[in-house]
This record gives C-alpha cells, structure tokens and sequence, in this order.
C-alpha cells in the first residue's frame, strides 16, 4: 500500500465480503485487523480477495486459541513429512493438521482440554529421537521478517533500475563527447541508430520488467474502481515511453527525427523505487518500540521438574511460549522473568522500568508478583506462572500500542478525502497543462523558440504534461498522520504512558480541565488512623473493636485503615514476621477477636450501617449520623472542626442511637502533587478536584496542593454530573483516577487517564493508561500528544505546500518569466523524496524527551 487511497481499497474490498463484520487497515504499519464469522468466510478466502484487489497479503495472526503454526526443523525428505504424519496421526486431543513441506511449518488445531501445546512439541521431538524439533511461531518475528524482504526486494529493483539506467544516462550526455564511442553510436543497423537502439532494449528493460509492478497495482487499483501513486507513475513513464517509441518509428521511416526521451522514464522509474526503498526503511523504525518490547521476552525459560510425589527433580530448557499456568520456574540472576506469576522461593530485586517506567528496581519475596519481561537482579527466585502468552502484561501492553496504532485519529479523514479526489484531479490537471501550452504554440501565443529545442509544440507540451503527473504525490498525505501517531504511541509505551488510539491523542491536546480524585491520585492512598477519640463512657479498646468488627466486610480504603489501627492496637509485636504466615495468622486473630456482624450495608459516599449484638451501628461521615437522627454533641463537633481544617477525614461512629466516638484518618499527598498542579496552571490547564469528602478536608487539601476549584461531598456516581457540567460550553476534559470507583468518570470524561494501573492495563474506561503511579505522567501525556500533533501539522504543511508549489512549477507557470522547466526525471525525484521527508520528520518524535518540571514551571536552578 502507497498512500491512503490503498488503504481505503483495501477497507472497501474487505467490508464488501460476506461475514465481515469489521475491518481496519493501518497504513504506516501495513497491517489489517477483520472480524470474520469463520463460518460465512474462511481466512484463505480474505487473502485471496486482497491478493485480487492488487495487494499482497500473509496472515500473521488469529485470536483462535487451540491453533497454532509451528515450524519444523529436520523436514528435508519425503519421508521425513511421513514420520512427522504419524506421530502427529498418534497424537489424541490433535482434531487437525497440515504440513507444509516447502516452508517447513505445520499448522495444528487442537483440543487445549485433551493436550497442551508443549505435550504435542515434546511428543514430535521424542518419537523422532529428536531428529524433528518443533517451535511455535512469533507473528511479530514473522511480520519483521516480511518487513526485511519488502525492502530485500525493492532494493533488488532499485539497482536493477540503476544499473540498466545508467548505460542509458552515459549513451545521452557522456558517450557524444567521446569521439570513438560517437561515432559508434550514430552508425546505422537497419533503419536505426545503434545508440538509439540500445537506449530502447536497455529502457524497455526498465519499463517491462522492472515497472512491471507498478503495472500490475495500478492494473488493479483501476479495476476496483480506485486509484493511486502506482497509476501516475504508470500514466508519466508510459507517456514519456510510447512517445519515445514512436518518434523513433517516426525518424527512421520518414528520416526527419524528432528528439526522443528514453531516459525520462528509465529516471523516473529509478527515483521512484529509490524514493520507495528509503520509504520502506523509515517506516520500518516508526515500528521500533514494538519490535523493542516483543524483545523484552525471553526466549527461553528454565522449567523445574517434578517427579511424582511433587519433588523438584531436576529442570529444563524449554521455549517460553510453551511455558503452561502453574508452571513453576527458576530465574538465575541476570535474566529475564518469562511470564507473570508468583514468587514462591527466594528474594531478589527486580528491575520493572522497561515495563512500568518505575527506575526504582523493586524487592521481590515469597507471594510477590513478578511481570514476565523484567530482569532479574540479584537472587535466584522460583515462579509460579499465573498468566502466560496473550494474558501477560507485556502481551496486552504490546496489543494495546498496536491497537492504537491501527486506529485513525480523526485529523486523519481530511487526508482519506483528498487521496479518493487526488490522482483524478492530477490527471485532469496534467490534460489541461498539455492542452494550454499545445493550443497556446499551435496558435502561435508563444515565440517559437521556446519550443525549438523540444523540435515541436506538442513535444514541449508533452513533457510540461508529463512533469505534472509525476510530480504529484498523494503518498505523503496518506502518512502524515499514521507515522506520527505510531512513533508517539510508541515513545508513550517507553515512558509509561499508553494511548488506547490516535483518537485519544488528538483530544488530548486540546484539554482545557483536569479533574483529579482526591483519595488515592493526589493523594498516596495510604490511609492512616492519626487519632480515636471517644465521647462516651466506653473504653478505647472495645471500641476499636466494635469499629473494626463493622468495617471488616467494606472494601473502602478507610475501612482498611481502621481495621489495621485497631489491629495493631490489639495484637502489636504477637505476629510472625514472614509475609504468607501473617496474612493466615490475621485471618485467624480477626475471626477470633471481631464480633459478630448482622445485616451489613455499605451507603456509598455516606459510610456503612449493620447490626452487633442486636444493636445498630453506623460508621460514616456527619450526613450518614444526622439523616439517623443521632444528635453530635458541640465538643464533639468543635473537634471534628479542627480535624478537617488540618486536612484530616473524621469517621463518626453512633450505638444504638447514640453518638459515641470519632475517628480521624489522614491519606499523605504524593510529594510531586503541587509542582504538578502548578505545571498545568503554566501549560494553560485548568485543575479540578473532585471528592466524596467533606467541604473542609477538601479545601486542606485543595490549598495545600494549589487548586483554586474544589467539588466535595460528590457521591461517586455524580463526579460523571460534574464532567458533563464543564463539557458544556465545548471545553475538553481529562479525568484522572485510579480506575477502581471512577469507571463512569472515566468514560463520561474527553479523556479518561487511569493512573498508577502497574499490571491491570485492561481498564477499560480509559483512553490512557499511566503504568506508575506518578502525577508527572499527566503532563507526559498531555506534552506528549501536543507534540505530535504539532508534528502532524507540520507533516500536512510539507506535504500540502509541496504538491500546491511543486505541481504548478512543473506545468510550467515559471516559464515565460524564468525559462525555468522542470524535465520530467527530476519530477520523479522530488516525488520519491517527499514522502520520505514526511517519514523522515514523523521519526524526529522519537528523540522526545519527557518534559522536566523546572522546565514547565521556569524555575531556575542555581
């Protein structure tokens, strides 16, 4: 594929199919994504109708589990593919399969219930006596290795265009002004000139079988009613071709002979695939941070053994995408973890930051979790692997920056518009250029001189004409767009940031509000009990313990704080100290110690009610206790006051109808908070926090960290309300929340940013995703997709500023004030090259730096 009419082809054949139900095409990374009802249509089907739309197609991947392709090393006979058979024939849980003796792969499908893939891999090595070793195939690697011959085989024709173009070159400018050779050259053989001759064999060469390809896709992109770069530069070099051929005729059966043009398409042949080669190389580095993170995987892992009473008796080597959940695996120092899991013997730092960002290597001990792809340091440590292939966190990093990669940012349909209109209009262009200079001399409106050296108007016509269809590209429009949004999606994977599509990038730079939740995004979500204070005659111990009995069923974060304070109040220093050990022995203390709960209920955004000892209890904020009808006594209330004000969150707790006590919780601020309030101030953001929390601890908190608006005592249903309420006047909101309450937030938001995801990337709300759990990102991420769209712009300017200068010098419009005329060859050339500098200047976006926060605020350091 070319330019964007390619990519609208392609879309257009494949929703036309029967059982298509969806299509996506991308063009800077030639792949395309189709949802298909396999029983409507197959996938050999869907090739074969992109094949005959002029384009050609390979599968890479399908989202069906139980099949697979492997290929086979030791297939070198007839007889080898009959072992292989049956072996394969043995094999039960195998439903099918097809060996492929040529490439030496084989393509299974099998019953994951009945035979795991390593089963079947383990099966073909054994029974062979490992003459036959089989490996699954990566799609990445495959699709890399399509990548390096697409440029094998147009580096192939560029220098099979060049060294058959430049005999041509020497025979027109060098060989006249070697006497020798001149006067070889004028001698006749037949009716012809000999030079003249060679120069027709050597052309036709060029035009036949090295153009053969851009025949073929403009033969093609015609008959689908569509059109392209590949029919101009048809158009161009058969015009310059036939004319060429026919001037020769002419001059040798008439004697009079015309000038002919055999090197114009020979050149414009040879700038092009150079211009297509170097194409093909840039667009392979837009691709490089997912080639980088597909090279995070190991490639192997080291298996343990067991023998059958469940003793490690000893490892393995296996390939890593045969590695099955509940796998237990060694990972020596020095390499990588091969899948997420679970550490179950040893400690070790790991190194996180080429997954999460995190530079920080992190300590990892028995019941930590570990994310397949990051280096292990120091220790030797035992996994047990919990996800593995498509569910790893680098998998779904991986498919999401393709995701994004494959969708269109909306900037993007101004560009699809202009390709569908664009080679007509050229056309029609490059007809009115050939009939204006032709009428203009045949009427004699120009001195003849102008047209001497060309011997006639409709040659000199012809090749203004021709200057005009080659010139024009449509190419550079069409990758504007696609090779930014792709190099951004992958600096953002780099640094932590990732965008679910180019859509999400492109609204991203226009925000105008922030809008933060406070418990757990500003601040560390880290609650702590500062202070119990009790208002009544009970005693401190009983009741933490009434408190604790009633919040050990709700899952807030406060309710966590509460009972880890009463917890510790109670059992602090009779705990063991390993990791695993307290969570049971907690267990058993709480089931112990806490009460017995009855008819709980949490009242979002208010707290909780339930019954202990037949006697109701209510834990929650002043709302919750006053809708009860519970009367707060004033030195209850004068104390509540002074907490709020110190930024702190009073719980209030009432028994059996009356007021008996409060809580005081403080969540810390994450230390970048308020320099990251005050780099959006400076980027022209306007910040906002949302709470569930009172009026006055909102305020603290708000002031502490530099936020002027301030919503609190927002149930978590209408902190949406709030969103839709700024939307109003058109302006473009950002949401930023750890995605755990603000889903509806989230997605009511222009942009939803969930922040501090670490492993759970699947969120479904958002449209970033910011792997650590660092404020700075959102400044990341708004810098980030202001830049490329910066960039888009320029890419657009180029592109556009070429084809309005470039098309009217080359039709000549300089001419008659400059004698300057544009030869068709060198029209050629500045069409290779521009799509290239649009590649080229989408590429710059990989030398992104994050921007630093004394940069943003203008603070000078001394």
């Amino acid at each position: 594929m070319t330019c964007a009419a390619c990519v609208n082809s392609v879309e257009g054949i494949l929703k036309k199919l029967p059982g298509v139900k969806r299509a996506v095409v991308a063009l800077a990374t030639s792949l395309g994504e189709v949802e298909y009802d396999p029983s409507a249509i197959s996938k050999d089907e869907i090739v074969q109708a992109i094949e005959d739309a002029g384009f050609d197609a390979a599968l890479l991947q399908s989202s069906e589990q139980d099949k697979v392709l492997l290929s086979v090393t030791g297939l070198h006979t007839e007889g080898d593919v009959d072992v292989l058979h049956d072996i394969l024939k043995k094999i039960e849980g195998l439903r099918q399969f097809g060996v492929n003796f040529g490439n030496s792969e084989i393509e299974i499908v099998f019953d994951p219930e009945v035979v795991g893939l390593r089963q079947i891999v383990d099966t073909i090595e054994m029974e062979s006596n490992d003459r036959l070793k089989a490996h699954v195939q990566n799609p990445y690697l495959q699709a890399a290795s399509n990548d390096a011959q697409e440029a094998s085989k147009t580096l192939h024709l560029l220098l099979s265009s060049l060294l058959l173009s430049i005999p041509v070159f020497f025979i027109r400018m060098v060989c006249p002004h070697i006497p020798l050779i001149s006067s070889f050259l004028v001698m006749h053989f037949g009716p012809f000139c000999i030079g003249d001759l060679l120069k027709w064999i050597l052309v036709s060469m060029i035009q036949f079988v090295v153009g053969k390809r851009f025949y073929i896709a403009a033969y093609r992109a015609l008959r689908h009613g569509s059109t392209n770069m590949d029919v101009l530069v048809v158009i161009g070099t058969t015009a310059s071709y036939v004319y060429s051929v026919c001037a020769l005729l002419y001059g040798a059966f008439t004697g009079f002979h015309p000038p002919i043009y055999f090197e114009t398409s020979a050149m414009i042949i040879t700038f092009v695939l150079f211009g297509k080669y170097l194409e093909v190389l840039a667009k392979g580095k837009t691709s490089d941070a997912i080639k980088k993170l597909v090279e995070l995987a190991p490639a192997t892992a080291l298996l343990l053994l067991k023998d059958k009473e469940g003793k490690y008796s000893g490892e393995k080597e296996i390939d890593a995408s045969l590695v099955q959940p509940g796998d237990t695996l060694k990972v020596l120092p020095g390499s990588k973890v091969p899948a997420d899991g679970v550490v179950i013997w040893g400690t070790s730092h790991v190194n996180e930051s080429m997954v999460t960002g995190e530079s920080v290597p992190i300590s990892k001990e028995v019941s930590s979790p570990v994310i397949g792809g990051t280096m292990n340091l120091h220790g030797v440590l035992h996994i047990q692997a919990t996800k593995v292939g498509s569910g790893t966190v680098l998998s779904q990093i991986i498919s999401l920056v393709e995701t994004a990669q494959m969708s269109k940012a909306p900037i993007q349909k101004f560009a699809d518009y202009v390709a569908s209109i664009f080679v007509p209009i050229v056309i029609t262009l490059s007809l009115l250029t050939f009939l204006a200079w032709f009428l203009c001399g045949w009427l004699g409106a120009y001195p003849n001189s102008w047209s001497a050296e060309s011997s006639n108007c409709f040659v000199f016509s012809l090749m203004f004409s021709i200057s005009v269809v080659v010139i024009a590209c449509p190419c550079a429009l069409g990758l504007a767009t696609p090779t930014a949004v792709m190099v951004a999606t992958g600096v953002g994977a780099n640094h932590g940031v990732l965008v679910k599509g180019g859509d999400a990038l492109e609204r991203a730079q226009n925000v105008k509000y922030v809008i933060f939740d406070k418990t757990g995004t500003l601040t560390q979500g880290k609650a702590t009990v500062t202070t119990a204070k009790i208002f009544s005659g009970m005693d401190l111990g009983d009741f933490l313990t009434l408190v604790a009995s009633a919040e050990a069923s709700s899952e807030h974060p406060l309710a966590k704080a509460i009972l880890d304070y009463a917890f510790h109040f109670h059992f602090f220093g009779k705990l063991p100290s390993a990791k695993d050990s307290i969570k049971k022995r907690k267990e058993e203390i709480l089931s112990q110690w806490l009460l017995e709960v009855t008819d709980f209920s949490a009242l979002p955004g208010k707290g909780i009610q339930c019954w202990i000892n037949g006697k109701k209890i209510l834990v929650g904020n002043r709302a919750l206790i006053t809708e009860n009808g519970v009367n707060i006594p004033d030195e209850a209330e004068h104390f509540l006051v002074d907490m709020e004000l110190s930024a702190k969150t009073g719980i209030l707790v009432a028994y059996d109808g009356g007021f008996i006590g409060l809580i005081g919780i403080t969540d810390p601020l994450k230390r970048e908070a308020a320099v990251v309030v005050q780099g959006l101030k400076k980027m022209g953001v306007h910040p906002v926090m949302v709470t569930g929390d009172n009026w006055r601890t909102a305020q603290a908190v708000a002031k502490e960290v530099g936020i002027d608006d301030v919503r609190a005592e927002i149930m978590p249903a209408g902190k949406a309300d709030v969103i839709r309420s700024l939307q109003k006047d058109g302006s473009v909101v950002a949401m930023v929340g750890d995605g755990i309450n603000d889903s509806p937030a989230l997605a009511a938001a222009d942009v939803g940013m969930a922040i501090g995801a670490g492993t759970d990337i699947a969120i479904e709300a958002a449209d970033y995703v910011l792997l650590r759990n660092n404020l700075e990102d959102v400044i990341t991420a708004i810098d980030l997709s202001r830049k490329t769209f910066s960039r888009i712009r320029w890419n657009y300017f180029f592109a556009m500023a070429y084809n309005v200068v470039t098309i009217p010098v080359a039709a000549g419009v300089l001419f008659p004030f400059t004698g300057l005329q544009m030869p068709p060859w060198l029209a050629g050339a500045c069409m290779a090259f521009s799509s290239v500098s649009v590649v080229c200047s989408s590429l710059l976006l990989r030398r992104y730096r994050k921007p630093r926060l004394t940069t943003v605020l203008q603070i000078t350091v001394e």
